[in-house]
């Protein structure tokens, strides 16, 4: 997924705002899930969410104003009831790995009760 870098991002420094990674990489692994055919809201509507339940974060190099960037979001490991998946912020234009994420999510109900990842979850995750 790609995003562009518009002022509204940056911090005084003209540096995206550290916590705007958070919602690249929220839409990223919402987009990376319907690319393979899967709804995030269908997947609630059948009592199944994904909570973030824990995140590593490197902030390697900094993305400016105007910057493109292309978001990756592949599976690392599949549990029973959770997944980790690694993020990361690219700059194409020079092939630099700007932000490197670690992203553990809980198959949880409404009731935030654990579940077993459903099979088509499952089946794309380890898919890769």
């Amino acid at each position: 997924m790609d995003v562009r870098i518009y002022y509204e991002d940056t911090d005084a420094a003209g540096v995206v705002y550290h916590a705007n990674y958070l919602k690249y990489f929220e839409r990223a692994r919402t987009e990376y899930l319907r690319s393979r055919g899967l709804s995030v809201l269908s997947l609630a509507a059948k009592g199944f969410v994904f909570p973030v339940v824990r995140m590593e974060i490197d902030f390697k190099a900094p993305a400016l104003h105007d910057d493109l960037l292309s978001i990756t979001t592949l599976p690392e490991k599949v549990c029973g009831s959770s997944f980790t998946l690694r993020q990361q912020a690219l700059r194409p234009s020079d092939g630099r790995v700007l932000v490197d994420a670690l992203v553990t999510l809980a198959c949880v109900s409404p009731a935030l009760k654990a579940r077993r990842i459903p099979a088509e979850v499952r089946q794309v995750l380890e898919a890769k």
